[in-house]
Formats: C-alpha cells, sequence, structure tokens
C-alpha cells in the first residue's frame, strides 16, 4: 500500500461509509476515526469493544476519556482527536463538516493536517469533492449510492404519524413540549440531544432501540450518523438558531437528517407536522436524489500558533488562509475567552511564557456544554 495514500468515500446517508471505516482501522495495527458527535464516538466504541479486546480501544471526547494504556484504536469527536500520534489509519466521518460556520475550522484543519502512516480516509457527502481534488494528494474516490429509496409523505399531524418514527425539533423546549404530546397521544417517546449526559442519553437510546418505545424526538444531532431504527423522520420546523441568527436549513441539512429513515435495505420516508412549513416540490425532488450544491468554500483557522509571547500568540491566531476557497472563521468562544484573559495578564495572574500561554489555550477550548460563558463580564 502507498505510504499516506487518501481514501475519500463519498454518498448519501445509508451508504455504509462508517461501517467501511471501522472495518478498515480494525484491519491496520493501529488507527483513529474522528466523529462529528459524542454519542456516535460512543456507539461505535461499544460496537468494537465488543469484537475486539477492551484494552485496545479508547474513547476520546469532550465528556468522557477511556484511554488503556495500551490503546491501539481510538475512537473520538474530531475536537478531541490526539493529533500528535503516529498511527497506521486515521479517518474523518461526515468530512463535509468543514463548510459549518461554528466548527468548520476543526475538520478543515484536520482534512488538510492530519494523516494515517498508511491511510486516510475522509467519509462524507459528495458535496466536498471537488475541494478534496485540490489537496492534490495521491486520492481515490470511492463513491457510495444510497441502499434503499427516500420519499417525501408531506404533512401528518403528530396522532397520525407511525411507528419507528423520529420528530426533529430545534430548540430544548420544542423537544420537550413535542415528547409530551407524543407521550399523551401515543404513549412513549425517548429524546436524544447533545445537551445530555452521556449517561442520560444513551438510556434514551437504548429506549428506543429495545422497542420500549416506538417514537424518538430529537435534534439535527441525529443527522449525523446515529444508526437508529427508523422508519420516517418528520420535521417539526426547518428553522434552527445557528449561533448567530435563526435560519432555514439548507437542502443538504435537510437531506442529511431526512436520511436517517430507512436503514440497510429498508425505504425510508420524510415528512413535517406541527406548524411546519411545506418543503416544494422542487425541493423535494432533490433531497430524494440526494442532489446537493456543492461545496465551494471550507472554514479555516491557522493551527500553528505562535506561543512566545502574548501578542504572538493572537497575532497567529488571526493569520489569513493563503488558498481561495479556505474562508477565515469568525471569531470562536475559545478565543474570544483567551482575549478576555490576555487583556489583563496581571490580574489575573497569567505569566507572558510559553508553556503558561499553551496551557491557557488548551483550558480556553474546552467545550462549554452548559452554554454559561462565565468568563464574560457582567
Amino acid at each position: 500500500m502507498l505510504k499516506n495514500k487518501i481514501t475519500a468515500v463519498l454518498g448519501p446517508t445509508n451508504t455504509g461509509k462508517t461501517f467501511l471505516a471501522i472495518e478498515t482501522m480494525l484491519s491496520f495495527d493501529s488507527g483513529m476515526i474522528g466523529f462529528p458527535l459524542r454519542l456516535l464516538a460512543r456507539e461505535v466504541y461499544d460496537k468494537i469493544i465488543k469484537k475486539i479486546s477492551l484494552e485496545k480501544v479508547a474513547l476520546i471526547t469532550g465528556e468522557e476519556k477511556i484511554i488503556p494504556a495500551n490503546a491501539k484504536y481510538f475512537l473520538c469527536t474530531v475536537e478531541s482527536m490526539p493529533i500528535n500520534k503516529h498511527l497506521d489509519f486515521v479517518g474523518i466521518d461526515e468530512i463535509q463538516m468543514c463548510a459549518d460556520h461554528e466548527r468548520g475550522h476543526i475538520f478543515t484543519d484536520r482534512l488538510l493536517n492530519l494523516r494515517g502512516d498508511k491511510l486516510t480516509m475522509f467519509m462524507g457527502s459528495s458535496t466536498i469533492k471537488s475541494i478534496i481534488n485540490k489537496l492534490d494528494e495521491d486520492t481515490e474516490f470511492i463513491n457510495r449510492d444510497r441502499l434503499s429509496k427516500l420519499s417525501y409523505v408531506g404533512h401528518k399531524k403528530i396522532s397520525r404519524i407511525n411507528r419507528k418514527t423520529a420528530i426533529i425539533a430545534f430548540s430544548t423546549e420544542e423537544v420537550y413540549a413535542i415528547a409530551e404530546l407524543v407521550r399523551r397521544q401515543k404513549g412513549g417517546a425517548a429524546i436524544v440531544m447533545g445537551s445530555l449526559s452521556p449517561k442520560t442519553r444513551n438510556a434514551q437510546v437504548e429506549l428506543y432501540q429495545s422497542g420500549d418505545v416506538d417514537f424518538l424526538v430529537a435534534t439535527d444531532a441525529i443527522g449525523m450518523g446515529i444508526n437508529m431504527d427508523l422508519e420516517n423522520i418528520f420535521f417539526s420546523n426547518l428553522k434552527k438558531f445557528d449561533g448567530k441568527k435563526l435560519r432555514r436549513l439548507n437542502l443538504s441539512e435537510i437531506g442529511q437528517i431526512a436520511g436517517r429513515a430507512g436503514r440497510y435495505l429498508n425505504d425510508g420516508s420524510f415528512g413535517i407536522t406541527g406548524d411546519c412549513k411545506e418543503i416544494n416540490a422542487e425541493d423535494v425532488e432533490l433531497i430524494e436524489n440526494h442532489k446537493f450544491e456543492e461545496i465551494k468554500l471550507l472554514f479555516w483557522r491557522n493551527s500553528n500558533l505562535n506561543f512566545n509571547n502574548a501578542l504572538s500568540l493572537i497575532k497567529s491566531l488571526e493569520e489569513k488562509p493563503n488558498k481561495e476557497w479556505l474562508r477565515k472563521i469568525h471569531e470562536c468562544e475559545d478565543e474570544k475567552v483567551l482575549k478576555y484573559f490576555l487583556k489583563d495578564m496581571e490580574s489575573h495572574n497569567i505569566k507572558d511564557k510559553k508553556e503558561t500561554l499553551k496551557l491557557l489555550w488548551e483550558c480556553c477550548q474546552i467545550p462549554d456544554f452548559v452554554k454559561k460563558n462565565l468568563w464574560q463580564p457582567y
């Protein structure tokens, strides 16, 4: 096998891309896969430890760390991937997330800089194919077709929705309100949201997967590759708050979530419920046939930082990209936190030294799961 070869496995949801990556990783002596969700990393970890020794497998996410001394395989969220390891295989799942305006710069950094010693695999949507081509490396493209059909079924009241359905909402309040409505009318619903603790979230997934309840109420988190036994997806809303503003989901986002309906050879359907506005016929056809606009720009931030002093650190963080298909991401939370502390280093007792600044930057990157932003002055 050629050293540093790249394989890009591209196609819509339900094409077995993640399964292929897991099997490929396990065929090597060592490897790591970066996932877009903590829940997905945990799901794959649970599968792999049934196949091989517990001592060989590590799970690293922002909230769970299981790292045996002799770990050979690492399942991580993309943000938590240890980037200084030499491993035979490295895979990144949902690589089209490079275009996400909140987390895209992390995925782009992995796309540009993280490689397996023998094989690197990128899995995701075909929309990113032309960008991967621009890497100018030894890349093999594997295009995967969906194994089952996806059809639009229009609007249905919650009371008329069939079992094995996930209803998608975009706020915690909405998720709980819909779950309560489902419980009153249908008898039971599990809840899946990124903000739940790992223990609670895993228990809720199990509640649905075991058949104890027939309905799932979830945020768009389930669009990122969680393998649930779902036949239908219904949207209660097509608008979400993306950290800056309330906006309508783009077609590829709708397609990513809708594509969770129907697994393997079973056909799936998607529709709308509640006050959700109709999806027009043209958009429905594009979603059913997985035809989405190709990605032209990726979000980027310099990761080769200069920790010599506070000024150098800020300057290196603000560096501009040198390729026309890279766009500098707007100031992220970790940058805001860093600048807040560096503005008055004396009162925070921070020394202007390399080791201290490195440690401070690591601390600033700890995810703010509870969204408190306590560092902000009141």
